[in-house]
């Protein structure tokens, strides 16, 4: 018994060095990797065994053959306990990597569903309230004279105009994120759509003294769905018209480069917060100050912060991928698209 006592002690000494030096490796690595911690265990546990056999085995004076029997024979194991460990190891680590980043990704996707009611419950609340206000006016003929009854009239219809667009935004987000969105792409000439938006936009840019401006050339040719890629640069320019300021400029161009063509939309908003730029495209985000609706900014027509949302989408669905940059006086909107013919 005397003997057994001595041979697990000199075992749970050998042990104990090893594990204290896994210990000190676990807590200098502690900021790697899930794999790299699993390694570390694995191989100290192999590592204790075979300190503890080697030991004991040098304790029992074996021969030099059968020292080297054993260490090749516990060695030969420890291979194969560290190779399996370490494949299953991966295993865990990715299986332990996915699972996080579906629940940060979970709660993201939930974080989105709750701003995106606050924000549309805000901007139907307004209108709703000034439709019922307008309505029961003229139902209890409070409202007479003919120039109010025809302007309630007027801004009636643009209350309901923007529900409207609200609604539309909305079936087209829940489109893009059900992945039920069809495209039928097709060459579509990218000077041919911006000049469509820039048509549809100058209403909105001449009332706010905005100079639009296009390059006169070099309009390259994409793969696209060409409605599609008309919202996504109708988008941009609203967008932009809205949020610059008076007297401002808003630019578009574009080119290729190699089998990829871009366009870019450029205002004069002062520029967004460093801060906001990562969540520039997120469901129903406002930042402050560029990106927030102003009195007399056109922001009263906006879609509850689900434009640029719709325009990542719909790039994305495309291929491509659109970014956003602060220059001089403002930012920098860079869409990038498969170019016609690649």
């Amino acid at each position: 018994m005397r003997d057994l006592a001595l041979i697990f002690g000199a075992a749970l000494a050998a042990a104990l060095c090893v594990g204290l030096l896994g210990a000190l490796a676990l807590r200098l690595l502690r900021g790697r990797s899930i794999l790299v911690h699993v390694v570390v265990l694995l191989a100290m546990t192999v590592s204790a065994v075979v300190a503890g056999v080697a030991v004991i085995a040098e304790a029992m004076f074996l021969s030099p053959h059968d020292l080297e029997v054993v260490l090749i024979t516990v060695s030969a194991a420890a291979v194969v306990s560290l190779a399996v460990g370490w494949l299953f190891g991966r295993r865990l680590a990715a299986a332990a990597v996915w699972a996080a980043q579906a629940r940060e990704r979970e709660r993201r996707i939930e974080k989105g569903r709750r701003d995106l009611v606050a924000w549309v419950s805000h901007d139907l609340r307004t209108p709703l309230a000034g439709l019922r206000a307008m309505a029961e006016a003229l139902e209890d003929r409070v409202v007479r004279d003919p120039e109010t009854v025809d302007e309630y009239h007027r801004r009636i219809r643009v209350e309901t105009d923007r529900m409207t667009r609200l609604v539309d935004d909305l079936f087209e987000l829940s489109r893009i994120n059900a992945g039920a969105l069809r495209l039928s792409l097709s060459a579509v000439p990218l000077g041919d759509v911006v000049s469509d938006a820039l048509a549809s936009t100058a209403p909105l840019a001449a009332a706010r003294r905005i100079r639009l401006v296009a390059a006169e050339s070099g309009w390259p040719t994409v793969t696209a769905s060409e409605p599609e890629l008309a919202r996504v640069v109708g988008n941009l320019l609203l967008n932009a018209v809205r949020y610059t300021p008076e007297d401002g400029t808003v630019r578009v161009d574009a080119g290729r480069d190699a089998d990829t063509a871009w366009l870019a939309v450029a205002d004069t908003c002062g520029g967004i917060p460093e801060a906001d730029l990562p969540r520039l495209f997120d469901v129903a985000f406002r930042g402050e100050p560029a990106r927030t609706p102003r009195p007399g900014n056109g922001g009263g027509e906006g879609s509850g912060g689900l434009g640029l949302a719709i325009v990542r989408g719909l790039i994305e669905a495309h291929g491509g991928r659109v970014d956003v940059q602060n220059i001089t006086d403002g930012c920098r909107f860079v869409v990038r698209l498969p170019a016609a013919g690649t």
